[in-house]
């Protein structure tokens, strides 16, 4: 792992360079062009990564062929379908590459072994999970109880960077509304 990465503020959050070092040593620093899936829908996941350049959904698509964007991942943050990683299911979305990007990927064995070795990746992994719950308990939230208008806003302060990298129907899908719609309420939010 080269020690630039290490050194250049790509670090997550709460985390030392020797702890990163750690990570980086069972990791595989890769490549995903933009529009390719790190993991797809039916696959049982064997991997997770942590990404250092780029952007990424997890998106459903139903078999009607309409996409339902569950999340959007930037920089410094991890990726994974954790759920049927663990369980050995198949996953029910893809994680798709939004730009060219790159990850530093890890197995899931030697996830483990780094974790079943030293008690502060249960508490580092435990923290994630905090992390992504909170965020996962607000969009359900938004999504049940607050009209369009309000979660796009909501969006661009959530996302305020995001907004010129992701295309206008991706963020229709994360909003739950259809392209048409977000059309309209961009064109009110300009007046």
């Amino acid at each position: 792992m080269n020690d630039s990465v290490i050194k250049n503020s790509l670090l997550p959050n709460n985390i030392s360079e020797e702890r990163f070092a750690e990570l980086c040593k069972i990791g595989q620093l890769k490549n995903v062009s933009k529009n390719t899936n790190f993991i797809s829908q039916g696959e049982v996941p064997n991997k997770l990564a942590y990404v250092l350049k780029g952007l990424f959904r997890y998106v459903y698509i139903h078999e009607n062929g309409n996409e339902f964007t569950k999340n959007i991942i930037s920089e410094k943050q991890f990726i994974s379908s954790y759920s049927a990683m663990i369980q050995k299911t198949n996953s029910y979305f893809y994680i798709e590459a939004l730009e060219d990007s790159q990850i530093l990927e890890f197995s899931y064995t030697d996830w483990m072994q780094l974790r079943l070795g030293d008690s502060y990746w249960d508490v580092f992994l435990f923290k994630i999970l905090e992390k992504a719950f909170c965020a996962k308990e607000k969009r359900e939230r938004e999504l049940l109880m607050l009209d369009a208008k309000t979660r796009y806003l909501n969006f661009l302060e959530d996302f305020p960077d995001l907004n010129h990298r992701i295309p206008q129907h991706i963020i229709a899908s994360y909003l739950g509304i259809q392209p048409e719609s977000l059309s309209r309420i961009l064109k009110k939010h300009k007046t």
